[in-house]
């Protein structure tokens, strides 16, 4: 699979406690993702943050939130990403998703080699 260089990326913000038909849709998100076939998807937990209603989730021993801030970043062409947006539509309820231009510089996997010239 190859990546344009000038690509896309989709940054999804959501909760550790959102759920899509019984699973957390974070993981539900990557399993549509890869089915659609898009070039990978990495999930983030993060530590603290807000959203639109200023409610603080945080992973302090003081306030344990069982609702930590999730990020999931996916990468691909612009095609590929419109092909997604759909499905993230109807599975996501509240949060923020956002698409930026990206210069892909490398993308690899661990056993692939270079090519020699």
């Amino acid at each position: 699979m190859e990546v344009p260089n000038n690509a896309i990326l989709l940054r999804i913000f959501i909760g550790e406690a959102d759920r899509w038909r019984h699973q957390p849709l974070y993981e539900a998100l990557v399993i549509k993702a890869r089915e659609l076939h898009l070039a990978g998807a990495t999930v983030l937990r993060g530590p603290m943050g807000f959203g639109k209603a200023s409610r603080m989730h945080t992973a302090k021993i003081l306030r344990l939130s069982m609702d930590l801030p999730i990020v999931i970043e996916i990468v691909d062409s612009e095609e590929k990403i419109n092909e997604f947006l759909p499905s993230l539509k109807e599975m996501i309820g509240g949060g923020l998703a956002t698409l930026e231009n990206v210069k892909v510089i490398h993308y690899r996997g661990a056993t692939d080699t270079p090519n020699e010239t």
